[in-house]
């Protein structure tokens, strides 16, 4: 039955059903008010439960049929709900509305004489709305029931059993809540993962920048308390002689703090090119680097079938170089003996550095990573503790990560993740 716009608005925004239509109804104006609750198990007139509950509710109706509207209407007020909405007969009537009015429903007739319903859905997923998307019809098919679903409709509920509605209904706001509440969640999370680049990017540069400037003050400092060590060392009492080399040594040590600093700094700053990489070419050049501390320990170094992987060549060897460096200064009493490995696992090569010197504890092998963290004391090992802080950071850049595993023998086994090397084609060009 074809009714005109002015009928289909007016009975879809009517407040009530007549009083006509429930004879219990009581009709002082106050008995249907917010402040003051109708007397009955639920008021028929605003859909308020006894113990006052209800759900405010805008609709929109994809229907053609005046009866149905109010069919569906009372259904859900006699539930609790206060319903108020829109009639929409034609696709450009329903995009007019969605943009003007914002909906918490569509209820949509599957088959009416312009077009289907149905096609409601595919709007809504063009506009990229969110509404929760019932169908009410007097019959579809399981299959086509099944099939709207999967397009993203919430349910399928038949006119002659409208009692579903309700039910229905609340599901579909009940996951449009949780959506919306997923997608604030990532929302935040999202704010805070850029919150947190921007603070490690500012701190990052305020390293680069202080550590920078430090250098040539400090550099000053232990000069001049060099020359003094050298000048007076002797001409003074004992005391004094104490007190400059304290100074001299202290120097010496923040110079190295800072240098190590600019280092970890500067392999943030630095731009990453990855490229095909062949890692037995990469580990060559990292052993020439410590020619020196491979031969005063008689260390050996031993790799085998190491494959091409997609990285920045020369941070790469920084990782081999401070992994290899560590096992030749962490060795025991043995000469130390160092085997590089790799192993294919998805769609990433896994390599494995392992030693046999004194090991890690257990306890340590994640804190280990952290800049200038130190297991041991100056006077037993040189160094800051820079070198592992430096191979996690270029690991991770790279997409990777890196961590220790326990081995059956003494030692220490590292093993970090790179993507693997890209298809044939693209083999030789720069990405």
């Amino acid at each position: 039955m074809e009714v005109s716009t002015t009928e289909k608005l007016s009975t879809a925004r009517s407040s009530l059903p007549s009083t006509a239509d429930f004879p219990n109804a009581r009709t002082a104006a106050f008995e249907c008010s917010q402040t003051e609750r109708c007397h009955q198990p639920l008021c028929p007139r605003c859909g308020t439960g006894a113990d006052g509950s209800h759900t405010r509710l805008r609709l929109l109706l994809v229907e053609d049929n005046p009866a149905d509207v109010e069919l569906e209407l009372v259904a859900l007020r006699k539930d609790g709900f206060v319903v108020s909405g829109d009639v929409a007969q034609t696709p450009e009537e329903f995009i007019s509305r969605i943009q003007a009015t914002s909906y918490d429903l569509v209820l949509a007739d599957y088959n009416l004489p312009q077009w289907k319903g149905t096609e409601a859905l595919e709007i809504l997923c063009r506009e990229n709305l969110d509404v929760p998307f019932i169908i009410v019809t007097g019959y579809l098919g399981e299959e086509k029931a099944v099939d709207y679903i999967k397009q993203g409709a919430t349910d399928c509920v038949l006119k002659d059993r409208m009692a579903r509605l309700p039910i229905a209904v609340r599901r579909a706001l009940e996951e449009k809540r949780l959506r919306d509440q997923r997608r604030e969640h990532e929302r935040e999370l999202a704010s805070k993962v850029a919150e947190l680049a921007r603070s490690n990017a500012e701190l990052e540069q305020f390293a680069y920048v202080a550590s920078h400037d430090l250098q040539e003050p400090l550099r000053m400092i232990a000069n001049y308390t060099q020359l003094l060590a050298e000048r007076y060392r002797g001409k003074l009492d004992e005391q004094a002689d104490k007190y400059i080399r304290y100074s001299v040594d202290c120097a010496v040590r923040m110079q190295a703090l800072i240098q190590d600093l600019l280092k970890f700094s500067r392999v943030g700053k630095a731009e990453i090119e990855p490229r095909i990489t062949e890692c037995h070419a990469v580990v060559e050049q990292a052993v020439k680097n410590l020619q020196a501390a491979v031969l005063e320990s008689g260390a050996l170094v031993n790799w085998s079938g190491l494959p091409a992987v997609m990285a920045d060549p020369s941070q790469l060897v920084q990782v081999f170089q401070n992994l290899i460096a560590n096992a030749i200064k962490f060795h025991g009493a043995e000469k130390p003996i160092i085997q590089i490995d790799s192993e294919k696992k998805n769609d990433e090569w896994v390599l494995t550095v392992s030693d046999n010197g004194i090991g890690i504890p257990g306890e340590n092998w994640e804190d280990i990573f952290v800049i200038f963290r130190r297991l041991h004391t100056r006077d037993e090992y040189a160094g800051n503790g820079i070198g592992l802080s430096i191979c996690k950071k270029i690991v991770e850049r790279h997409g990777g990560k890196i961590w220790i595993e326990a081995q059956p023998t003494p030692g220490c086994c590292f093993k970090f993740t790179l993507p693997m090397k890209v298809p044939q084609a693209a083999q030789g060009a720069n990405v």
